[in-house]
C-alpha cells in the first residue's frame, strides 16, 4: 500500500533563539514533508526519514491484511443488520405485526436517537480501553444479540424497542473504527483505507437483498416468517463475528510486538507522534478541554453536512430501494435481487474516488464530484414523474447513478475531518461529533420516502436533489476556510515558534500556528499523460502488452479498458478543478 514519501532533503530544523529573556525557551521544530513537529529527536527524525521505503511498505501490507478487512466485514454486517427492515418490509412484516401511517416510519427513525446521541461518548470511553478489540467487540455482539431478538416481536411497540437498542450498540462502532485506522495511518493514506467501509457499506445494499431472496424463502420453517428468519440469522452471524473481533483485531503498534518488529512498531509510533505535531507528554485521560476546542470549532459542524447529506440520501435509499424496484413491475424476490446491483456499482464507485483522493492527497473535488453525480441523478428520476414501470430502464440507470455517486462522498469528507484535526484526544472527539451531528440525517432519510407517495416520491427525490447540490457549495466553501486559514497561520508561525513552549504548542492542536490544514498537492499533472500511464499501469498489472489489450479484446481485457476509462475520465475532472482551485498549479 501507498506511504508517505519522505527524503532526508524534507527534514529541516528550526531552533530560533530569542533575545527577550521574559519569552519562554524556544521550541525545537522539526519540519518533516508538511508536517510541522514539536518535540522530536534528531536520532528519531533521521531514524523516520531514513527508514527503508521496502520496510515501509512491508509494515503497511503488515497493518493492512490485518485491519482493514475485519472492521469492513465487521461495517458490513453493521449496515445489513440495520438496513435488513427494508427488505423484511416487502416481505409482510408491516402487515404481520399490524403497522400503519407512518408507525414504519417511525421505527426507521428511532435508531438514529440513540445512534446519534452515543457517538461522542462512546469515542470518549474507547479512549479509556487498552485494547480497542475488546471494547468493539462488546458492541458487536451486543447488536447481534439484539437483531436476532428482533426476529421474535410480536408488535410495533417491540420493534420500537429491539430498534432502540440496536442504535444504542452500533453508535459506537463506526467512530471508532475510523479512529482506530486514524491512529494506524498518515493522513495520505487515510481515504482508501476508509473507502473500503464505504465499500462493506454499499455491498450491505447488494449482500442483504440477496440474502433476504434467499432467507425468505424459509418462510414457515419452525411457524416463523420469513421476514422473522432474516433478523434471526443475520442477528446470529453478527453474533460469531464478534467473537472473531476479540481475537482478530489488531489494537495499537505497542500491542503488536507478535507480528511487528521493534524498528516497524518504533515506525509506526513515530508517524502517529509527526502527524499529530508532537509532544513530550503523554495522552492518558479524557480532557474536558479537548471537548470544548472540538466543540468550538466550527469547521467541525461544516464538515458534518457532508455526512449528513450522505446518511440522508444513503439511509432513504437502502430502506426504500426494494420498494422502488418493486414499483418498476418486479415481483418480491426480483425486486430483492434487482436491489443488488446498483450497491456493486457503488462499491467500485466508493473504491475508485479514494485512490485518487489518497493519489493526490485532495479531498474537496473528491466530495463535490460525487454530490453533482447525485444532482444529476435526482433530476432525471424527478422528470419521469413516478412512471417508474412504463421507464424502466430509464429509472433503473438513475437508481445506479444516485448511489454511484451517495457513496464516495462519506469516505473522501471523513479523511478530510480527521486529517484536519489534531492531537488524536481531540481527533477522537472530532470523528465522533462529525458523525454524531452528521448521522442526523438518518432520521431525514427515514421520513423522505412516504408511502402515500409512491411511486413518485416527490419529497424523497426533491430533498435528495437538494441536499446534494447545496453540499456542492459547502464543499467550496470549505476549501476556501481551510486556504485562508493556512495563509493566516503562515503570518503568525514564526513567532509562535518563540512565543509558545513545546507543551503549549501541542496543547493548541490543530489551531497551533505550526499545524497545517490538509489541502492538496502543488503539482497538477497534465491529463494526457495521467490517462496513458494510468492505462499502461492497468496492462502491466494484467501482464498484456499494450498493443494486444486494444486489438483483442477478451473479457479480462475489457475490464482493464472499461476501469482505465471511468478513472481517466475522473481524472479530466480532477485536472479541471486544480485547474481552478490550486493557487500554484504545475502543469507538466
Amino acid at each position: 500500500m501507498a506511504s508517505t514519501d519522505i527524503v532526508k532533503g524534507d527534514v529541516e530544523y528550526a531552533d530560533r533563539p530569542s533575545h527577550i529573556e521574559t519569552l519562554p525557551k524556544p521550541s525545537q521544530v522539526t519540519e518533516i514533508g508538511t508536517f510541522r513537529v514539536v518535540g522530536l529527536t534528531s536520532d528519531d527524525a533521521d531514524f523516520y526519514t531514513n527508514y527503508p521505503e521496502e520496510a515501509r511498505k512491508k509494515v503497511f501490507r503488515k497493518v493492512d491484511s490485518r485491519l482493514i478487512p475485519m472492521l469492513a466485514v465487521l461495517y458490513l454486517i453493521s449496515h445489513i443488520d440495520r438496513a435488513n427492515i427494508g427488505n423484511a418490509k416487502i416481505e409482510g412484516m408491516v402487515e404481520d405485526l399490524g403497522m400503519t401511517g407512518v408507525q414504519y416510519n417511525t421505527v426507521l427513525s428511532i435508531f438514529f436517537v440513540p445512534y446519534v446521541l452515543l457517538e461522542v461518548p462512546s469515542n470518549i470511553l474507547l479512549k479509556k480501553f487498552k485494547r480497542p478489540s475488546t471494547y468493539l467487540g462488546i458492541l458487536v455482539l451486543s447488536w447481534g444479540i439484539v437483531m436476532t431478538c428482533t426476529g421474535l416481536v410480536q408488535n410495533f411497540s417491540g420493534l420500537m424497542v429491539t430498534r432502540v437498542l440496536l442504535g444504542v450498540f452500533e453508535a459506537g462502532f463506526f467512530p471508532g473504527a475510523i479512529y482506530l485506522c486514524s491512529y494506524w495511518y498518515m493522513p495520505k493514506d487515510l481515504a482508501l483505507r476508509i473507502s473500503y467501509f464505504y465499500c462493506a457499506s454499499a455491498l450491505s445494499g447488494a449482500f442483504s437483498g440477496l440474502l433476504a431472496a434467499a432467507i425468505a424463502q424459509m418462510d414457515g420453517v419452525g411457524g416463523l416468517e420469513g421476514w422473522r428468519w432474516i433478523f434471526i440469522l443475520e442477528g446470529l452471524a453478527s453474533v460469531v463475528l464478534a467473537v472473531a473481533c476479540f481475537f482478530c483485531l489488531i489494537d495499537t503498534p505497542a500491542l503488536s510486538g507478535r507480528w511487528l518488529s521493534e524498528d516497524e512498531i518504533r515506525y509506526l509510533n513515530l508517524s502517529m507522534f509527526i502527524k499529530q505535531g508532537g509532544t513530550s507528554v503523554e495522552e492518558t485521560s479524557f480532557k474536558f478541554r479537548d471537548l470544548k476546542m472540538v466543540l468550538t470549532n466550527w469547521r467541525v459542524y461544516v464538515q458534518a453536512y457532508f455526512l449528513l447529506c450522505q446518511s440522508a440520501l444513503s439511509y432513504g435509499t437502502k430502506f426504500t430501494l426494494p420498494t422502488i424496484t418493486k414499483a418498476m413491475g418486479f415481483s418480491d424476490t426480483n425486486a430483492q435481487l434487482t436491489s443488488a446491483p446498483p450497491y456493486v456499482a457503488a462499491a467500485v464507485s466508493a473504491i475508485m474516488f479514494a485512490r485518487l483522493s489518497d493519489r493526490f492527497f485532495w479531498r474537496m473535488p473528491f466530495v463535490a464530484i460525487p454530490m453533482m453525480i447525485c444532482v444529476v441523478a435526482y433530476a432525471v428520476i424527478m422528470s419521469l414523474h413516478g412512471a417508474l414501470s412504463e421507464k424502466k430502464g430509464v429509472a433503473y440507470f438513475a437508481v445506479v447513478l444516485a448511489v454511484i455517486g451517495i457513496y464516495p462522498i462519506q469516505a473522501a469528507a471523513a479523511s478530510w475531518n480527521a486529517n484536519n484535526i489534531a492531537p488524536s484526544s481531540r481527533r477522537a472527539v472530532g470523528i465522533a461529533l462529525m458523525n454524531c451531528v452528521g448521522n442526523v440525517g438518518g432520521i431525514l432519510g427515514s421520513f423522505m420516502y412516504l408511502e402515500k407517495e409512491k411511486p413518485k416520491y416527490y419529497t424523497g427525490f426533491g430533498l435528495s436533489l437538494a441536499l446534494a447540490g447545496f453540499g456542492l457549495f459547502v464543499a467550496l466553501f470549505l476549501e476556501w476556510s481551510y486556504k485562508i486559514g493556512n495563509a493566516k497561520k503562515a503570518k503568525l508561525a514564526d513567532d509562535a515558534r518563540v512565543r509558545y513552549t513545546e507543551e503549549e504548542l501541542f496543547d493548541l492542536g490543530d489551531r497551533s500556528p505550526l499545524f497545517k490544514y490538509v489541502l492538496y498537492f502543488q503539482c497538477v499533472i497534465n491529463p494526457f499523460h495521467l490517462i496513458s500511464s494510468t492505462y499502461d499501469h492497468r496492462v502491466w498489472r494484467t501482464g498484456l502488452p499494450v498493443r494486444s489489450a486494444v486489438l483483442k479484446p477478451h473479457a479480462g481485457r475489457l475490464v482493464v479498458w472499461w476501469v482505465t476509462t471511468c478513472e481517466s475520465l475522473l481524472l479530466y475532472v480532477f485536472y479541471i478543478f486544480a485547474i481552478f482551485f490550486s493557487s500554484d498549479p504545475v502543469f507538466l
